[in-house]
């Protein structure tokens, strides 16, 4: 079992290497960073060993469209790449995750949600999984949830586009949330969709406290941009000023005061306008705001490769100032309740024991002073390896107790002390790790955690800035020379 889930990981990774080698140089040495960011948690029990951090994180640039339905998103998607690939109107038409790729056939093509979940290739491999967790039987719906449509679109080649179901359009909300969630944490770039036509809508109240509140407070914020699509229907009353001021005022009770809005509609299926002044204004403000939607959404290959790196940066960090740290405070606490439980439980069993037999009350005393023991010597060296031996299994049997007990309760409280989910996992993990049954309670260093461990944490970081100075060579040169990059690091961008 070791041995096939060990290579199973491998085959992974060796496709991944194999997809990156023409495709982006840079992050084919990534890679072999995270190969050896995988050694240290092997050994300190952070990762089974069907599992590798380089699995963890999406190698193609993703961009998500979210929002409420009837706010546009499956027609700003038809515009951009061209092709009617998905449904449109004013009611929830399409009520799944819709994952859209480039393919070379000339016809869209639509898969099952199967082919997103079996493939580590894609960002929702075993999501089902995930949705198992929060919604019992619902996991092996998966179809229900995910599809995949291909597109022989050139705009989609090395990106990944995800179109959301509306969320006032779907009724297993709970499941939906948490897959929008997972999006967000992979996405290069989020678009989330508004509709000019309902500024004070009260279905927009869960949209705006899922995409908005949940948002402000991200490290990577700046990947979030707001659309307020359906601009030309504030043509005729001129009050698009006033359409957007609300919207701002909305999203400010959430905490959202810096940014704003992208104002854009759809140009082929617009309405009237009052004058050729007006649509002349409209018209501008759309074109300049798509091209400014558009260029974020070309760079994201740029972005996805950073986005890469840091989480190599990430997680190496967290390893090193977050993991040991707590995870030698755990054990410590861990050992201290069991060593001091231990002495007073047989430091009362001993002093019972003494007395009782100072007072020949002792069961053993009284039996032998009875003359029970007539066999003969044979006898009782028998019965008293017997007592010895039982003696021995009652006080493994106590100390085992004792550490499970204990290493119990301290894992229960890593969800109450860490708030973070990454590191909750990581920790619940190596403390297992470390208070298995083999492992010994003297042991004040956690397993697998030593100099070697260290200098390799220390490499990665150090690998992470090389990696970003070439990622930036790419596209600046303070000094103004004419440095020539490394050829073997190039970074190609469509």
């Amino acid at each position: 079992m070791f041995n096939r889930t060990a290579s199973q990981i491998d085959r992974r990774i060796l496709s991944l290497e194999k997809h990156l080698k023409s495709e982006n140089p840079v992050l084919l040495q990534v890679v072999q960073s995270f190969r050896d960011l995988d050694r240290v948690a092997y050994r300190m029990g952070l990762l089974e060993r069907n599992e590798s951090f380089a699995t963890q994180v999406p190698w193609w640039p993703m961009i998500s469209v979210l929002g409420t339905f009837s706010s546009g998103k499956s027609t700003f998607i038809n515009s951009y790449v061209g092709q009617k690939i998905q449904r449109t109107g004013n009611q929830a038409v399409d009520d799944k995750f819709t994952v859209i790729c480039y393919s070379r056939e000339e016809k869209v093509r639509t898969l099952p949600g199967l082919a997103l979940d079996a493939d580590p290739r894609f960002p929702f491999y075993q999501v089902s999984r995930e949705i198992e967790k929060v919604s019992q039987g619902e996991g092996q719906r998966i179809d229900s949830y995910l599809q995949l449509k291909t597109c022989p679109t050139e705009i989609l080649r090395g990106k990944i586009l995800i179109d959301s179901p509306g969320f006032d359009a779907d009724a297993q909300r709970t499941s939906t949330l948490r897959i929008t969630k997972h999006m967000m944490d992979l996405s290069d770039l989020v678009l989330v969709f508004f509709d000019a036509r309902h500024p004070e809508s009260g279905a927009m109240k869960d949209t705006l406290d899922h995409l908005v509140r949940n948002t402000i407070s991200r490290a990577d914020a700046n990947k979030f941009l707001f659309v307020l699509n359906q601009i030309d229907c504030t043509a005729h009353d001129d009050n698009l000023e006033d359409v957007v001021a609300a919207w701002q005022r909305a999203l400010a009770q959430y905490g959202l005061t810096a940014g704003r809005f992208y104002q854009i509609f759809n140009q082929d299926a617009a309405r009237s306008f009052p004058s050729e002044e007006v649509r002349e204004r409209f018209t501008a403000k759309c074109r300049d705001d798509m091209e400014e939607i558009a260029g974020r959404m070309h760079r994201v290959e740029v972005e996805r490769a950073y986005r890469i790196i840091g989480a190599l940066e990430h997680t190496t960090r967290i390893i090193g100032t977050e993991i040991i740290p707590r995870l030698k405070d755990m054990l410590s606490r861990w050992r201290k309740r069991v060593l001091i439980q231990e002495f007073v439980l047989f430091s009362i069993v001993l002093l019972i024991a003494g007395w009782q037999q100072h007072t020949h009350t002792w069961p053993l005393w009284t039996w032998i002073s009875k003359g029970l023991w007539m066999s003969g010597p044979w006898w009782q060296s028998l019965l008293a390896d017997m007592g010895a031996l039982s003696a021995v299994t009652a006080v493994l049997l106590i100390h085992y107790v004792l550490r499970r007990t204990n290493a119990d309760r301290i894992q229960a409280d890593i969800a109450k002390q860490v708030p973070q989910a990454d590191i909750q996992e990581l920790l619940t993990k190596g403390f297992v790790y470390n208070t298995r049954a083999m492992h010994s309670v003297f042991s004040a260093t956690p397993a697998g955690w030593g100099r070697s461990a260290n200098r390799r944490l220390q490499k990665v970081l150090k690998e992470t800035d090389h990696y970003v100075q070439n990622l930036n060579d790419q596209f600046a040169n303070p000094s103004g020379k004419d440095n020539v990059p490394n050829p073997k690091i190039v970074l190609e961008v469509d």
